[in-house]
């Protein structure tokens, strides 16, 4: 059985995509919740993960680090994670890594944060790009790969629509305003069992971090 060890539900967008993984496959694991108090690096998870980071998945003792890298294990086994076309399957894999490398002003703009729910304001061009580029890889999955075939990205649930998650979540809360494709989507996304389960789980968490909940203020106050 895995162990998995993750950061606060209410914050940790990263630890998200590991963990509805291994929920959408119904693979055993068992959940390890540590704080994501700090925003730098923290010495107290070295011994939990080799970059002193969460997520980090463990199997039989062996550490795999960085969301990417968790998925790609897990679909070495399962490889029903990804596309079974191979031109798919490339996108797929094109898209999760621009998701884990990219989209930095967005997710710096909105930080995960899932007990606000806020008016939201105009992006700023910076962030605009990145939400518009979203918007392009979305639209394009769901038309070019999916056809129909099912809610996701690529028809079938994917390693892709995990990496994805969290940010249907910020587009959510942050009340960014999407064409209606994107946003059935995100719909989609909010929906999933899963999700519903992690976020349930996140609004009972008693953990503050004032840098995350500050934020209301700056974004208009609540709805």
């Amino acid at each position: 059985m895995f162990d998995l060890y993750i950061g606060n539900k209410n914050y940790s967008s990263w630890s998200l995509r590991a963990w509805l993984l291994l929920k959408h496959f119904g693979l055993p694991f068992r959940e390890h919740l540590v704080s994501v108090a700090g925003r730098d690096y923290n010495a107290a998870l070295k011994p939990l993960a080799g970059n002193a980071r969460v997520p980090c998945l463990h199997d039989d003792g062996f550490q795999v680090w960085e969301s990417i890298a968790i998925a790609e294990y897990l679909a070495e086994r399962h490889p029903q994670m990804w596309p079974g076309d191979v031109q798919a399957r490339a996108r797929a894999r094109s898209i999760s890594a621009e998701m884990h490398a990219g989209f930095a002003k967005v997710r710096t703009a909105m930080p995960m944060n899932l007990k606000l729910k806020l008016k939201g304001k105009p992006a700023t061009p910076e962030v605009q790009r990145d939400i518009d580029r979203i918007v392009e890889i979305w639209t394009e999955a769901r038309t070019q790969f999916a056809r129909g075939d099912g809610p996701w990205l690529f028809g079938d649930f994917s390693i892709a629509d995990a990496m994805y998650a969290p940010i249907a979540w910020r587009f959510h809360i942050y009340n960014v305003e999407l064409p209606p494709l994107a946003a059935a989507y995100r719909d989609t996304v909010l929906a999933h069992p899963a999700v519903r389960e992690w976020y349930d789980a996140a609004l009972t968490e008693t953990e503050a971090h004032a840098h995350y909940d500050g934020l209301a203020a700056e974004y208009g106050g609540p709805r």
